[in-house]
C-alpha cells in the first residue's frame, strides 16, 4: 500500500480541462496495472471518493480533475437534490463506517451533527482564516475544533421585477418588510410572492429567518443538544407564523405554496403577468442572465431587481438565511492525508472564485469575493450584498439534534395555509420539546 505524503506536501495537479480516458483502452491498461501492482505486493494509486450536491455539478467535476494528483485521483458521486435526502443518503455509509466516503458536500447545518457522531475528522486550524467570511466561519466548528472546510457561502435576497414595484407604489430604496411586500403584490392582479413553502428544510430557513428577524431564535444554547431550551411559543415566532398567514391567505399566494421550492418560484419572475417578489438563493441572478441556456431576453434581465432580505419587523433589521457548502473529510476515509489535501484545493480562492462567475454560488472568502473575475460578472452593490447578508444573516440552529429539530418544526408548520399564529407556535414548542425529551417521535 503506498505511503500517503503529509497534508503540508505540494503534489502536482493534474492540468485543467484534461480528462483521464475512458473505455476500453483505459479499462485493460487498468487490468494490467493492476495486475503488476498486485505483483509487487501494492494496491495502485488511490482514488478518493467525493460525494457532490447537484448544484455546480460540472463546475464540481471539473475541480476533482484538477485536484488529482500523481499521487491519487478524484472520483465523484452525486447527492440526491434536496439537503435532507443528502443527509440520509452520507449518514448511512458513515454509520456504516464506509471507508470509502473520504470526501462530502456538507449543508452547513449537519456539520455539527457528524462532527458530534464522531463521522469527520478534524480539519488544521488554517482552513478557517481572517480571510473567512464571519458569517460562514462559524458553520464548520464544533466544540472548538474544525470539522469542515468552507467552499460557498449562500443567503437569501429579495429578488423583484422593478415595473412592478413601480406600479405597486412599493419604495425599493428603502428596508422593505414582508407586510408591505405581501399587500404590495396583493395590490397588483397577478403578481406574486415566492417563497419555499414545501415540507422540507427549506421551508425551516424561510421560518427560522421570520423568526430571528422578529428578534427571536427557535432554540436557546443549542450545543446542548436535548437540554437545549425551545423557544418557539413567543412573539417572534407568533409574528413568523402571522407573516405566513397573511401570505397564505392573499392573492400574492403563488399556487403551489405548499409544494414550492427555490426552482418553481423561478417561472413567477417572467411567466404571464406583472412578475413577481421572491426570496431566494444567489443562483438567481446567474439563472436569469441572457445566455445560451435560456430564453431570457435583456430587457428581462434589466427589469430585475435586488434588496435586502425583508424585515419581520419594521424596526429591527432582518436576518437573511446563510447557507452554503462545507466540504468534509470521513472519519473511516483510507487515505485522510490525501483526502485532507483535497479538500484544501477544492476549496481554494480560485475555485471560489470559478463556482459564482460560472455558477452563482458566492464565495465564502473576502479575497475571493475582491477577485476581479465577481467585479466583471456582478454588479457592485449586489456583491456587497451577498456579503453583508452573510456576515448579518440569521443562522439556523447549531445542534447535533438539528434534523430532528428541522422535521419537528416541519410536522407542525406545514401546510403554511394552516399556520396559526395563536396555536402554531405553541403547538410547535410542546411537540419539539417532547421529541428532544424522548417523550414523542416524529
Amino acid at each position: 500500500m503506498p505511503q500517503e505524503s503529509p497534508p503540508t506536501s505540494s503534489p502536482r495537479r493534474r492540468a485543467p480541462g484534461v480528462r483521464r480516458r475512458r473505455g476500453l483502452a483505459t479499462l485493460a491498461a487498468l487490468a494490467l496495472s493492476t495486475g503488476l501492482l498486485a505483483a509487487c505486493g501494492s494496491e495502485g494509486k488511490p482514488t478518493l471518493t467525493w460525494y457532490l450536491n447537484p448544484d455546480g455539478q460540472a463546475t464540481f467535476e471539473a475541480f476533482a480533475e484538477q485536484c488529482s494528483t500523481d499521487e491519487y485521483d478524484i472520483q465523484t458521486r452525486l447527492l440526491p437534490t434536496s439537503a435532507t435526502d443528502q443527509r440520509v443518503q452520507l449518514a448511512r455509509r458513515l454509520a456504516a463506517e464506509d471507508g470509502q466516503t473520504d470526501l462530502m458536500n456538507l449543508d452547513p447545518v449537519f456539520v455539527p451533527e457528524f462532527a458530534n457522531a464522531g463521522w469527520l475528522l478534524e480539519l488544521p486550524d488554517d482552513t478557517v482564516t481572517d480571510d473567512t467570511l464571519e458569517g460562514i466561519a462559524e458553520t464548520v466548528r464544533w466544540e472548538d475544533e474544525i470539522f469542515a472546510a468552507p467552499l460557498w457561502a449562500n443567503t437569501q435576497v429579495l429578488w423583484y421585477r422593478k415595473s412592478l414595484a413601480r406600479e405597486a407604489g412599493l419604495d425599493m430604496s428603502q428596508p422593505v418588510t414582508w407586510e408591505q411586500v405581501i399587500d404590495a403584490a396583493d395590490s397588483v392582479e397577478g403578481a406574486t410572492v415566492g417563497v419555499q413553502g414545501n415540507k422540507y428544510e427549506a421551508y425551516v430557513v424561510w421560518i427560522n429567518a421570520m423568526i430571528e428577524g422578529a428578534g427571536g431564535t427557535i432554540i436557546e444554547n443549542p450545543e446542548a443538544g436535548v437540554d437545549a431550551e425551545v423557544m418557539l411559543d413567543t412573539d417572534a415566532a407568533r409574528q413568523a407564523a402571522r407573516i405566513i398567514e397573511t401570505l397564505a391567505d392573499s392573492s400574492a399566494a403563488q399556487g403551489d405554496l405548499s409544494v414550492s421550492n427555490e426552482g418553481t418560484a423561478l417561472a413567477y419572475m417572467y411567466g404571464d403577468g406583472p412578475g413577481s417578489f421572491m426570496t431566494n438563493w444567489t443562483f438567481v441572478y446567474k439563472n436569469f442572465e441572457p445566455g445560451d441556456a435560456n430564453d431570457y431576453t435583456q430587457e428581462q434581465f434589466d427589469d430585475l431587481g435586488w434588496t435586502r432580505y425583508p424585515r419581520s419587523v419594521e424596526d429591527q433589521e432582518s436576518a437573511p438565511p446563510v447557507g452554503g457548502i462545507d466540504i468534509g473529510v470521513g472519519a473511516f476515509s483510507q487515505h485522510p492525508d490525501f483526502a485532507r489535501q483535497a479538500a484544501a484545493c477544492i476549496t481554494s480562492v480560485e475555485n471560489q472564485v470559478e463556482l459564482a462567475v460560472t455558477d452563482g454560488l458566492m464565495p465564502a472568502t473576502q479575497s475571493a469575493y475582491d477577485a476581479p473575475e465577481l467585479a466583471e460578472a456582478y454588479p457592485p452593490d449586489l456583491l456587497e450584498l451577498f456579503r453583508t447578508s452573510v456576515d448579518e444573516g440569521g443562522p439556523r440552529p447549531k445542534s447535533a439534534f438539528y434534523a430532528t429539530i428541522s422535521s419537528a418544526i416541519q410536522a407542525r408548520w406545514h401546510a403554511p395555509s394552516d399556520v396559526d399564529p395563536e396555536t402554531t407556535p405553541e403547538r410547535s414548542q410542546e411537540f419539539l420539546q417532547a421529541v428532544l425529551e424522548g417523550k414523542a417521535l416524529l
